[in-house]
């Protein structure tokens, strides 16, 4: 028989668990069954079966309204479209503004405070990540009115904590010998920043930006579901008055627009890379 040797081509030695190991395993497996049915029976409890086991038959109903799609309806769409297009590029463009110094601040190579202007920029592109943009919205369609403004300041708030968290983890892995070469000729502050640090992470601020645009357009075209302008302001209007026929041309327009996205987001990246 063939002998089962381990990674130092030892002969394998098999050690048998002891009563309080095997009890340990058996109580954990036990622990996490017993979890897992009362998060079941937590997440169920208002849960109506009926419906449930209905639902097959009413989906088949409404994606049987939306066909065939209203085509004539695309005309009045083109309007949404652009404004769901400003909407994500004005958004990403008004973070950037706010997200790069945050990103200097935030990185400890790079923060003229550890103990004050550091935490304080970290605080902020927290707070940003952690709200999502369909909340931004509600918020700022309650103070601004409905309307494209407000899906754009959405998208910027929302934006400025991811941009921020990736480029200052970028900034933060540079190679420094480069930063101290450019010193070592009695360069200022910003042009250490200019020549030292700006060149390594340029690739990663433009792959970062794209990547953010991309999803932006994707976020953008609900928000319009809030009030704030764009394609999901049309889709709300149709989902209201049961037009199905018109719900399939907006969601055929917004994978169209998603799919159109992702093609010049990986030619960008490719062009970079």
């Amino acid at each position: 028989m063939p002998v089962t040797r381990d990674l130092q081509g030892n002969p394998a030695s098999w050690q048998l668990l002891t009563r309080h190991e095997t009890v340990g395993r058996w109580l954990f497996w036990l622990g996490l069954v017993a979890l897992t049915v009362l998060c079941w029976r937590i997440m169920t409890e208002g849960t109506i079966w009926s419906f449930v086991w209905d639902a097959p038959r009413q989906a088949q109903d409404i994606f049987g309204r939306m066909v065939p799609p209203r085509w004539e309806y695309t005309s009045r769409l083109w309007l949404p479209l652009w404004d769901t297009l400003n909407i994500a590029t004005l958004g990403t463009l008004i973070a950037l503004l706010f997200s790069v110094p945050m990103a200097f601040l935030a990185a400890r190579n790079t923060t003229p405070s550890a103990l004050l202007l550091r935490p304080i920029a970290l605080f902020i592109i927290v707070a940003s990540r952690s709200i999502n943009s369909l909340i931004w919205g509600l918020l700022l369609v309650a103070v601004l009115g409905p309307g494209v403004l407000a899906g754009i300041i959405a998208i910027a708030l929302r934006s400025i904590g991811f941009i921020g968290k990736l480029l200052y983890e970028a900034i933060e892995e540079i190679d420094e010998a480069q930063v101290d070469a450019i010193r070592a000729t009695g360069a200022s502050p910003a042009q250490v920043i200019g020549f030292g640090i700006v060149p390594q992470i340029l690739p990663a601020f433009a792959t970062i930006t794209v990547f953010r645009w991309d999803i932006n357009i994707r976020e953008s075209t609900v928000l319009g579901l809030v009030g704030a302008g764009g394609l999901g302001l049309a889709l709300e209007a149709s989902l209201n008055t049961l037009a199905w026929p018109q719900v399939s041309v907006i969601l055929l327009i917004i994978l169209a627009t998603v799919v159109v996205s992702e093609w010049i987001t990986a030619r960008v990246r490719r062009a970079i890379i």
